[in-house]
């Protein structure tokens, strides 16, 4: 099986090809998000309503670090998304995923324009 960082790499790669459902596949049905200051999304059907919106357009991904321990993954670098008025924007981002049973089970995102 794979490790807890390839999975989250494919799962990286299914969402710059906008191929949200493959994504999705990688989370358990019961997945938590939390966007620290802005909001939690409970299941997998809240992440796949978030998702419509928020990545209208693919974002793009550069990460700098991954960092696995035990059931955790930590990524931190940027995401490209456009704003408001469609224009390209960079965000710092640090990402925590808790995986359970080779699934992503929850996130923690810090996500701050740069």
């Amino acid at each position: 099986m794979a490790d807890n960082k390839t999975i989250l790499e494919k799962a990286n790669a299914a969402i710059t090809a906008g191929n949200y459902e493959g994504f999705l596949a990688h989370c358990t049905d019961d997945t938590q998000w939390t966007f620290v200051g802005e909001q939690t999304l409970r299941g997998k059907e809240a992440v796949r309503t978030w998702m419509a919106t928020a990545y209208e357009q693919p974002p793009v991904f550069l990460v700098k670090h991954l960092i696995a321990e035990a059931d955790f993954v930590t990524a931190l670098g940027t995401i490209t998304l456009p704003d408001e008025s469609g224009k390209a924007t960079d965000y710092a981002y640090c990402d925590v995923w808790r995986f359970r049973d080779g699934k992503m089970a929850e996130l923690t995102a810090f996500v701050i324009k740069s």
